[in-house]
């Protein structure tokens, strides 16, 4: 009984880790994918189509990363999960309103969705 109960225990730590180390992956790769300047680059036009300005860019760039980085520590993923999902959500208001694109927003929104869904059942740890 105690073996099955280890079992567990460590089959839903190891699912945690790779949960939480692809969503670490994805965002710290959509994160740094927004810092080249190329004129040419889709992030560049992306952001220059929202008007805030480049910077916006960047701290976008950043906070994905910082995300990501936090989902990885056990200690801090509520809060890296917690930033992604604003950030997801962010990102689906600014397609949908700014840009006046709503049907371009369903991947953000989904993003939002599934980060909001992970934060939540990770409450109690």
């Amino acid at each position: 009984m105690l073996e099955d109960s280890y079992a567990t225990e460590n089959r839903d730590r190891i699912s945690d880790w790779v949960r939480r180390g692809g969503v670490a992956f994805a965002f710290v790769l959509f994160g740094l994918d927004k810092f080249p300047s190329r004129p040419d680059a889709q992030w560049v036009k992306f952001f220059q189509e929202v008007g805030i300005g480049q910077w916006f860019r960047y701290l976008t760039g950043v906070v994905e990363v910082l995300g990501g980085l936090l989902v990885l520590i056990p200690q801090t993923a509520r809060a890296g999960l917690a930033l992604l999902a604003l950030t997801m959500g962010s990102a689906a208001l600014i397609v949908a309103f700014r840009l006046g694109r709503p049907a371009d927003a369903i991947i953000s929104t989904l993003f939002c969705l599934a980060l909001s869904a992970f934060w939540w059942a990770r409450r109690s740890s």
